[in-house]
């Protein structure tokens, strides 16, 4: 039989706040959505109109949205994503490897480097990346865009880190007196320990470099190697109308490949946040 707990006066008030507190976050959360929500089934093109439920209901900006390019911007975006948190990954396993297992010159404040150079912007660079790119011809090809994005890994080799350093030495230790160097470690004893952790890593650089746009309007130029921010920014753009009946259904369509994406690492997502939060 359930047995119920009584709270004392002071647990119940606050148990209420709590709740009170998520509600509203909730509805702060929930209400811009529901704005986009209805301006993709309506047929003007008004962001918000006096009804939340639209009175002429319609799929025209859906219909719409494949005749404008949007397929070929969310392939484009898709593969830049896939390709740049791949290689974010193999990058960001092996030097956190590195440093927390490993002794070198540099350690100690290595990381510690690398994370004063991630707080610079990208954005602060963007005038010196096009002087560069349109010296060398390489502006508006897609895979210098994926270069340049899989260089900033710093913050997710801190994460990684402390996640490598909650599994114990003493598992490396045995492995070595078996015989094993530090790639063997490393590839049967690290990796899959932390593969909840590298599940963690994949999906939030996915989700950052998905929607990149700053450095995509300073390399991209030519609307088949558009992502989906250049060519959704395109569709309220336009010199004598917003269209953003049809930015609305497509923000709603893009939004699909992050929620299959989640769907299938949220298992592992759930065992790395938690479990890289305290050592042991």
């Amino acid at each position: 039989m359930n047995q119920q707990v009584d709270l004392r006066p002071q647990d119940r008030v606050r148990a209420w706040v709590i709740r009170v507190v998520l509600w509203v976050v909730l509805v702060v959360t929930l209400a811009p959505l529901l704005y986009v929500v209805t301006a993709s089934f309506s047929s003007t093109d008004a962001l918000s109109s006096a009804s939340l439920i639209p009175v002429h209901a319609t799929l025209s900006n859906y219909t719409a949205v494949f005749s404008s390019g949007f397929l070929r911007w969310a392939w484009n975006s898709t593969e830049v994503a896939l390709v740049v948190s791949a290689a974010q990954l193999i990058i960001t396993s092996t030097a956190a490897y590195a440093f927390s297992r490993l002794h070198f010159i540099g350690r100690k404040y290595g990381l510690m480097v690398l994370l004063l150079l991630q707080m610079f912007p990208n954005s602060m660079a963007v005038g010196a990346i096009y002087a560069v790119l349109a010296q060398w011809n390489l502006l508006d090809r897609l895979w210098v865009y994926m270069l340049l994005l899989i260089g900033g890994s710093a913050f997710n080799i801190w994460l990684m880190k402390g996640y490598y350093d909650t599994i114990p030495v003493e598992l490396d230790e045995a492995a070595r007196v078996d015989g094993a160097g530090h790639f063997r470690i490393f590839v049967s004893v690290i990796l899959p320990l932390a593969r909840p952790m590298m599940a963690v890593v994949f999906f939030l650089s996915m989700i950052g470099y998905y929607s990149e746009y700053i450095l995509a309007g300073t390399v991209l130029q030519s609307p088949s190697n558009y992502t989906l921010g250049l060519g959704m920014y395109n569709l309220i753009n336009t010199q004598f109308a917003q269209n953003w009946g049809l930015f609305s259904a497509a923000s709603l369509l893009a939004a699909i490949p992050l929620a299959v994406a989640f769907g299938i690492l949220n298992p592992l997502m759930a065992k790395g946040l938690t479990a890289g939060a305290t050592k042991g």
